[in-house]
């Protein structure tokens, strides 16, 4: 969205110039959400960026639900393999980003590429305002949509990386906002002011930092 993208885009000369990456530090991969292009990520990119952090951000196109989150997920391995070459990496998605990272991860990629797998008010089990649209995208992240099925089937899959999922209870687009609970994941609850408060909030910015460090 253009606000939040403009938004990140001034939050991000809060933070520090860029360091070199600390060795033996895998790269984070950031891939966005809904409607959505990788200046959404600009701040939460240029916070890690400051702490020693190699930082990729893909644009998934068409992004406003056109596609089958399928398709966005091959469009994220494809960026992989391009830009790291068969390097291990943590990836961390926003919002429908972490739908479309979770698919990567389980039908795509799988724990010899992923080290560390962190969502940021995901719809794990779907989210109710999806109902308001039509689009393929979209109807797959409705509760209990074939696409969210078929991921649960072999979700414990999951175990086998170390996986966060943040989420705050005043979520307004993840409707139920526990819906970003996960049984494989370590889920921490936060109180953001607003759904893309952990792209955005110095606070949240830290704690998905941390999770990257341990």
């Amino acid at each position: 969205m253009r606000l939040v993208a403009f938004t990140a885009g001034m939050l991000s000369r809060l933070e520090g110039p860029p360091i070199p990456p600390a060795p033996g530090r895998p790269p984070v991969v950031l891939v966005h959400g809904i409607l959505a292009n990788a200046g959404d990520m600009r701040r939460l990119a240029s916070h890690l960026r400051a702490r020693g952090w190699e930082v990729l951000v893909p644009v998934l196109t068409p992004n406003g639900g056109e596609l089958p989150l399928e398709e966005l997920a091959r469009q994220l391995a494809d960026y992989t393999q391009r830009e790291l070459a068969g390097r291990p990496f943590d990836l961390v998605g926003f919002s429908m980003g972490g739908l479309v990272a979770r698919y990567y991860l389980q039908r795509l990629a799988g724990p010899d590429r992923v080290r560390r797998f962190i969502t940021m008010a995901a719809p794990h089990h779907g989210t109710h305002t999806a109902w308001f649209a039509t689009a393929p995208g979209c109807v797959q992240m409705r509760p209990g949509s074939a696409f969210l099925r078929d991921l649960a089937r072999d979700a414990d899959s999951l175990r086998r990386v170390a996986f966060t999922s943040f989420y705050t209870p005043l979520d307004t687009i993840i409707v139920p906002a526990r819906s970003s609970e996960m049984p494989q994941a370590r889920n921490i609850r936060m109180w953001g002011i607003i759904h893309p408060s952990f792209i955005l909030e110095s606070r949240c910015l830290r704690a998905v930092a941390q999770a990257l460090r341990e």
